[in-house]
């Protein structure tokens, strides 16, 4: 077996599959309730946050490389003890691993964050999303930990862009955070990028992100410009005047993890530029 994705009916998860099939090579996939519509995949159930489970699989599949998109927000057990027993079992059987994190991890108190800032969380999710790097640097020091940030598909596919569609659809449901920094990435860029790290030599922390520093708010603006919504009757609103955990601005500085690959990190501005 060429390839496993961990979390592969995920939106990330079903982009690298279908990539990596593109290419030719022999995939795996792990579901945990229903597997994704994607043919031509060794689609596997799996709970990631049992070890015996996931020791089981990577030793029967033998995978050359391991890419982990799973992950759960609400659940330490998904994101932080899944993630370190899929490093375990990568280790143990001599599998690249290239570990998804995320920019959750910091807590925006710096302009910026390269790969050389220690985490600072202070969210539940960003320490499970800490905790797993400390772990998989521990078992795995050839692996990969690629932190990234808010991933944006197509046709409405992320959670960011059914967002924007409910809200103008029905403005009362929500609001956009126009204090609120984020380095947008394209599905398609971002899985591109895992897999060109998954076939390196690279190792350790990498930050894969887009290019343009937006605010949820101008992010919500450019995705109804792009499918042909509303832009008028977006709501904004600040995220500091919430009780709503996490950083407010994380900025990813890309600018070492870029110089290695050939995929190109589009920001936000590129990518959801309309048609012309």
């Amino acid at each position: 077996m060429d390839l496993l994705v961990v979390g592969g009916s995920g939106l990330l998860g079903r982009e690298i599959v279908r990539q990596a099939l593109r290419t030719g090579r022999q995939v795996a996939a792990t579901f945990h309730r229903q597997a994704a519509p994607v043919a031509g995949v060794h689609w596997r159930k799996l709970d990631i946050r049992r070890r015996d489970e996931v020791a089981a699989l990577v030793h029967q599949l033998r995978p050359g490389a391991i890419i982990n998109a799973a992950y759960q927000q609400d659940d330490w057990g998904t994101t932080a003890d899944g993630g370190m027993y899929v490093a375990a079992a990568a280790a143990a059987n001599g599998a690249r691993l290239v570990q998804v994190s995320s920019d959750a991890v910091f807590s925006g108190a710096a302009e910026r964050y390269d790969e050389t800032d220690n985490p600072d969380p202070i969210s539940p999710y960003g320490a499970a999303k800490a905790a797993v790097e400390t772990a998989t640097r521990g078992l795995d020091p050839s692996a990969v930990i690629a932190r990234t940030s808010l991933i944006v598909g197509v046709g409405g596919s992320s959670r960011q862009e059914r967002l924007v569609h409910t809200l103008a659809a029905d403005p009362t449901r929500g609001v956009l955070f126009t204090d609120e920094l984020r380095c947008p990435i394209h599905v398609t860029d971002l899985a591109a990028a895992l897999l060109e790290l998954a076939n390196s030599d690279h190792a350790g922390i990498h930050h894969v992100a887009g290019a343009d520093a937006v605010s949820r708010y101008e992010l919500g603006l450019l995705i109804a410009r792009r499918d042909g919504l509303d832009e008028t009757v977006l709501p904004a609103g600040r995220r500091a005047d919430t009780t709503v955990p996490g950083p407010i601005r994380v900025r990813l500085d890309c600018t070492e993890t870029q110089s290695k690959l050939t995929t190109q990190l589009r920001g936000a501005r590129t990518f959801l530029a309309p048609p012309a």
